[in-house]
């Protein structure tokens, strides 16, 4: 049997976390060092390793219940080494270190274990879900796994040069920065996206650091079907994106 198919083979990095391509990460496995990766993220793996749930406490499940933020993480532990992808997404490898990192959920592929996650409020004038109000925040010493759709631009914030990003576009940032969530409009109506633009949601990124931003927009769900009533349609409530439609998922 022959085709070109046979030239991709492994990376023979030794690093730990080792890219063997834009859209597919190996992991090695040994010891204590256990990592924690987004459920049903394994494609293959090498060696003796085991996959568990990994157990959330009270205040994760209250806090993931509460707002729709959290990690539904598995743990690889063991020797060998385990493939991770999700959905052909660009996987990007970020080294966490004392100033931690705030990030989308829904964008972290595999995270070190020692690393310590909590769920934390973007400041905002008004309390409307499914607009990234709601972040998770990394911190401890370690490496995470984030994706993104398409590469990604990496902006950096100064104490002279603030930055506005959509609030549907941004991947994690610099756990330091001060954060303001803001509608640029100039209607009463906050419920509708920005007049006519198409435009949102905005977060404003003030102080010392970085804003990662990928080239895509996951839409609020402004005509959702999921649940009943007004406060459905607009992805807000107990029937909004953090409500019961946890996906996003509008028809």
């Amino acid at each position: 049997m022959q085709s070109p198919l046979f030239s991709l083979t492994e990376n023979p990095s030794q690093d730990r976390y080792a890219m063997q391509n834009p859209q597919l990460l190996r992991v090695t496995l040994g010891g204590n060092d256990d990592v924690l990766a987004r459920k049903g993220a394994m494609v293959a793996y090498q060696g003796l390793v085991e996959f568990d749930g990994e157990y959330q406490s009270g205040s994760q499940r209250r806090a993931r219940a509460r707002t729709g933020e959290g990690l539904d993480l598995m743990r690889c532990s063991g020797q060998g080494t385990v493939y991770f992808a999700n959905l052909a997404q660009h996987i990007h490898v970020v080294d966490v270190d004392r100033e931690g990192m705030t990030v989308d959920s829904q964008y972290v592929l595999a995270l070190d274990s020692q690393l310590n996650t909590e769920v934390i409020a973007v400041d905002s004038q008004y309390g409307i879900s499914g607009t990234g109000k709601y972040q998770l925040n990394i911190s401890g010493q370690g490496k995470v796994a984030l994706m993104t759709s398409g590469q990604p631009l990496m902006l950096q914030v100064t104490p002279d040069k603030y930055v506005n990003v959509d609030a549907d576009a941004i991947v994690a940032w610099s756990s330091g920065l001060r954060v303001q969530m803001q509608a640029q409009t100039h209607s009463s109506g906050v419920w509708r996206r920005r007049g006519s633009t198409g435009e949102g949601w905005e977060l404003s990124f003030l102080g010392q650091g970085y804003a990662l931003v990928q080239p895509s927009e996951q839409m609020p769900p402004q005509n959702a079907v999921v649940g009943q009533g007004l406060a459905a349609q607009f992805g807000m409530g107990q029937n909004g994106s953090h409500g019961q439609n946890q996906n996003n998922a509008w028809n």
